[in-house]
C-alpha cells in the first residue's frame, strides 16, 4: 500500500508504547499515511505513570522540525506534548519556518495517571501563542478548564469553554467530553461559522491510554488527506471509539488501546 500522505509529529516520546510519539506512529501509519517526528521529550512510563522527564533542547527539536521539512515536506503537522516554554519559542519559531497551513494541536497537560506535564508559565505562552497558529485545538475537559478558567459540568460548558477558546484566537475547537458524568460521549467541535455534536455511547473501560493522543493524530492523517476538518473529526472519532472497544487490555493501570484496529492482515501472512 502506498502512503497517502505525509505527517509530521511533534511531541514527547512515551516508553510504554501507549501514547505520545508511539501512538502518533502507530495512528497514522495505521491509517494509511507517513509519519514524521520531532521528539521534544523522553519519559520513562508504563500503565500505571510516569516516572521521569527529560526535555531535549530547544536547538535540537527546531533542527528536527526543520531538517526533516526540508527533504520530505509534511501535508499535515500534530502538536503534542511541549513540555517547556523554550520548547514552546522552537516549534512556534521553526512552523513558521516551514510554512505548513494545516496543524492540529493536542494541548497535553498531564499525563493519565495524574502526573503534569507542563509548567505554569508554558501553559500561559501555549495559551497566547500557540492556539493562535493551530488549525484546530483538541482539548479534553480539564485542558479546557485550565486554558479558559470555566468549571465544565456539561455540554453546555463545553460550548461556552469552546466559545472561549475562539476569543483567544483559535480557529476551530473540539473539545473531548470523555470526563463527563454521562452514559453519552459529547464531542464538540466548533467554530465561529457553525457546531457540531459527536455523540457516541461512552465505553467504560480503563483502557484509555492514548486516547488523545490517537485522536489528534487520526485527525491529523484524515486532514492531510484531503477531509474537511469537520469530517477528520468524525472518522478518528470513529477510529479511536473502535480502537478502545478492542483495547488489548495490557498493563496494571491504564492500559492502551487498539491502534491496528484498522489493519487486516493478508493470509499468505497469518
Amino acid at each position: 500500500m502506498k502512503a497517502k500522505s505525509k505527517v509530521l509529529i511533534i511531541a514527547g516520546s512515551d516508553s510504554s508504547g501507549g501514547a505520545g510519539i508511539q501512538a502518533d506512529i502507530k495512528t497514522v501509519t495505521s491509517l494509511g499515511s507517513y509519519a514524521m517526528t520531532a521528539v521534544t521529550a523522553i519519559t520513562s512510563q508504563n500503565t500505571t505513570g510516569v516516572s521521569s522527564i527529560i526535555s531535549i533542547s530547544p536547538k535540537e527539536i527546531s533542527k528536527q522540525i526543520e531538517f526533516t521539512s526540508i527533504d520530505i515536506r509534511p501535508d499535515a503537522i500534530k502538536i503534542g506534548m511541549l513540555h517547556s516554554e523554550g520548547t514552546i519559542n522552537a516549534v512556534l519559531k521553526s512552523l513558521n519556518k516551514i510554512n505548513v497551513k494545516k496543524i492540529i494541536l493536542d494541548p497535553v497537560m498531564v499525563a493519565k495517571g495524574g502526573k503534569k506535564l507542563i509548567n505554569d508559565k508554558s501553559i500561559k505562552i501555549l495559551k497566547k501563542k500557540m492556539i493562535k497558529i493551530a488549525t484546530l485545538i483538541t482539548p479534553n475537559i480539564p485542558e479546557a478548564e485550565t486554558l479558559t478558567k470555566i468549571k465544565i459540568k456539561n455540554s453546555n460548558d463545553m460550548i461556552y469553554s469552546a466559545k472561549k477558546l475562539l476569543d483567544l484566537g483559535a480557529k476551530n475547537v473540539l473539545i473531548k467530553g470523555g470526563h463527563l458524568n454521562s452514559d453519552i460521549m459529547y464531542d464538540i467541535f466548533l467554530n465561529k461559522k457553525e457546531i457540531k455534536f459527536f455523540n457516541n455511547k461512552k465505553i467504560y473501560t480503563k483502557n484509555t491510554h492514548g486516547t488523545g493522543c490517537t485522536l489528534s493524530s487520526a485527525i491529523a492523517t484524515y486532514y492531510s488527506c484531503g477531509k474537511t476538518l469537520k469530517k477528520s473529526c468524525e472518522m478518528a472519532i470513529k477510529y479511536v471509539n473502535h480502537a478502545i472497544g478492542t483495547a488489548p487490555k495490557y498493563g496494571k493501570g491504564f492500559g492502551p488501546i487498539n491502534h491496528l484496529n484498522t489493519i487486516n492482515i493478508n493470509k499468505k501472512f497469518r
